[in-house]
């Protein structure tokens, strides 16, 4: 007989996973690494990778986000794409990434099986890009990289730009126009308590948003994920252009009653909530364990106790760091 499907504590169909590769990145983003010396996890092996893939998928995990740190530093990360592509019930395979290496890997990721791509890009200053995101950070590559991605044929590009206030909310529109010229999706979303900054709220964002000549009207559009979408108009150059921007209201707009996701950190640990302090270590029972059904119950065991809502609100030195565990 057949599993029930996936669910959390509150009768929440998961159907969808975001599993961190690696806690390692290029970057330093400030909403996101963590201050002080960088402490490293040792990450789950392809195999490992793949073998926790096939687990979800037969609890009724349908897609999987494959998330950072950075994953383009994994170097076999082509063929944990191809052997998380290939397993039976997943149906999509997305990535997230900052976008630097993505101008030489957007037609190998697609190729390996990638069906969809979120970018972050927080400015289309070179200055504030490098303020949020680092030193590292290259304006220049990371456009060269969304062009890359659009033409390498995923069914979505997505820029995901967190809004700091006292930092980029003068960006918002021009992120916008920039998206919908190369064919992209912007996300703006609201600072989570995890890193440094000053959140805007959603309300706020819109209302710049409109004073930086952006139209917004409502529009039905819904992803895998949390975000909602309005349908944007503005002008370039005299033109009128149109495109969906979409929103992210963690801490304004709670979106936990529609929740469908669970996180895998680099370091192996089930995570329910992004938002919440339990951890469930896998990584012993992947490397020791050779009864996949010990596994699949102790997933099962920890969603059944995730809580309605996750506990943001108590402040980042109460939360597990973003960096490894995906976002």
């Amino acid at each position: 007989m057949a599993p029930a499907p996936l669910s959390d504590a509150q009768g929440r169909a998961i159907t969808y996973l975001r599993l961190s590769l690696t806690d390692r990145c290029n970057f330093r983003c400030s909403y996101c690494a963590p201050l002080g010396p960088e402490r490293h996890e040792d990450p789950l092996s392809r195999a490992e990778v793949a073998r926790l893939v096939a687990v979800f998928a037969r609890l009724g995990v349908r897609r999987v986000r494959l998330t950072g740190g950075e994953p383009t530093l994994r170097r076999d990360l082509l063929d944990i794409v191809g052997a998380v592509a290939a397993t039976p019930g997943i149906e999509e395979v997305a990535l997230t990434t900052n976008g630097q290496a993505l101008d030489r890997l957007a037609a190998p990721l697609r190729a390996a099986g990638v069906a969809r791509v979120n970018v972050s890009l927080d400015s289309l200053d070179p200055a504030r890009l490098r303020r949020i995101a680092g030193q590292a950070a290259s304006l220049d590559r990371i456009v060269r990289g969304v062009a890359a991605a659009r033409a390498a044929g995923f069914a979505s590009v997505k820029l995901n730009a967190v809004v700091v206030r006292g930092v980029n909310e003068g960006d918002l529109g021009d992120l916008a126009r920039f998206a919908w010229r190369a064919g992209a999706v912007v996300r703006f979303i609201e600072l989570m308590p995890f890193g440094e900054g000053e959140p805007v709220p959603l309300a706020e964002v819109k209302a710049l948003l409109r004073a930086q000549g952006v139209r917004l009207e409502p529009d039905p559009s819904r992803g895998w994920g949390p975000a909602y979408h309005m349908r944007g108009h503005a002008e370039v150059g005299g033109r009128p252009v149109t495109g969906l921007v979409g929103f992210i209201g963690a801490m304004t707009e709670n979106f936990c009653e529609g929740c469908n996701r669970v996180r895998v950190a680099a370091n192996g640990s089930l995570r329910a909530c992004l938002g919440g302090r339990d951890q469930v270590d896998l990584k012993p029972l992947l490397r020791d364990e050779p009864d996949d059904a010990v596994i699949a119950a102790r997933i099962v065991a920890a969603l059944a106790q995730k809580r309605d809502r996750h506990q943001m609100q108590a402040g980042a030195g109460a939360l597990p760091p973003m960096i490894g565990t995906g976002g």
